[in-house]
């Protein structure tokens, strides 16, 4: 288990701030003959902390070394950064053991590309335009909002300069009330197709008593299963992200659910390298919106990364995961 720094291409900045690198933690799982990898994102927006994630691993070890499985996991870790490493772990362990590929073993179809969004880092009107003009040949385009300033001009800018792109609005938080109106408009007239967490965790309730234009995505209001409840009135779709739910294995349940109970799925992922990816590509096989572009906005990715033609992504070989 290790701490990586992957640099990143340029800053990829949201409303929260700005990065120019990803701190990814790597777990490892071994029987003395295979190996089993996964990786995660320690987040700061839910108190997590590198060091404080390899601590929660580390604390793992003794039931580890007693056989716990990955079905115990569940119940031995919560949903998070720590236990997604660990569970990504198990199931690449459990594929090589088994010589069998992971999708079998969690009694999927063989995963096939799925286009993924590119995302379109927060700026001024003009630098968002630039990059969205370099972008512009991608299908589907993810536009971080919600930084103060105008996002309005923003979204507008971003369209002129990529017409032809399907466009999706990322505020992460960043609204406020008094705003949601007009830029839910401004969002409408640029052709958005999703808007993902306009308003806060936990002040989220005006969602239900405006009228969406263009269906909203639950991110930050939604880690696992237990989540769901509260979003009923207020969301179209959920974002399942592997380190959110913590793990392959509580994500694939999630997806499931929110589906029976009426929720589009949206299928997202940190910024990290390819094996993070991996295991996500599984559950985006069921997504109607894919956001898995954090290798593509690497300097450099994990070698036998996945293969990226343009925003086409492919499933990972045995040789990454699974």
């Amino acid at each position: 288990m290790r701490i990586e720094r992957w640099p990143l291409a340029s800053a990829f900045t949201i409303s929260r701030g700005s990065k120019a690198e990803a701190v990814v933690v790597l777990a490892e799982l071994g029987d003395g003959t295979h190996r089993g990898r996964g990786e995660c994102v320690p987040y700061a927006r839910y108190g997590e902390t590198p060091d404080g994630v390899v601590a929660a691993i580390e604390a793992m070890r003794p039931v580890l070394r007693r056989g716990l499985d990955r079905a115990a996991l569940q119940d031995a870790m919560p949903a998070g950064a720590a236990r997604n490493a660990l569970d990504c772990a198990y199931w690449d362990l459990g594929a090589k053991q088994a010589g069998r590929r992971a999708y079998e073993l969690a009694g999927l179809a063989a995963p096939k590309p799925l286009v993924t969004a590119y995302t379109i880092s927060l700026g001024t009107p003009v630098a968002m335009a630039e990059a969205a003009e370099q972008a512009a040949s991608r299908p589907l385009l993810k536009v971080k909002l919600g930084g103060g300033g105008d996002d309005v001009a923003r979204i507008a800018a971003v369209r002129r300069a990529a017409p032809r792109a399907r466009l999706i609005a990322d505020a992460n938080e960043g609204w406020d009330n008094k705003d949601l109106a007009r830029n839910f408009s401004a969002c409408a007239q640029a052709g958005v197709v999703l808007i993902e967490q306009p308003l806060p965790e936990g002040r989220d309730d005006a969602l239900a008593r405006v009228k969406r234009p263009i269906p909203v995505c639950a991110d930050e209001s939604v880690h696992d299963r237990t989540s769901l409840d509260g979003l009923a009135g207020k969301y179209d779709a959920i974002n399942v992200k592997l380190d959110k739910a913590g793990g392959l294995t509580e994500a694939l349940a999630l997806a499931a659910e929110a589906e029976r109970r009426g929720f589009g799925i949206m299928a997202g992922c940190m910024v990290a390298t390819s094996l993070a990816m991996a295991p996500a590509i599984l559950v985006a096989q069921r997504a109607s919106v894919v956001d898995l572009d954090g290798p593509l906005l690497l300097a450099k990715d994990r070698p036998d990364g996945l293969r990226y033609a343009g925003s086409l992504a492919y499933p990972s070989e045995p040789a990454l995961w699974g």
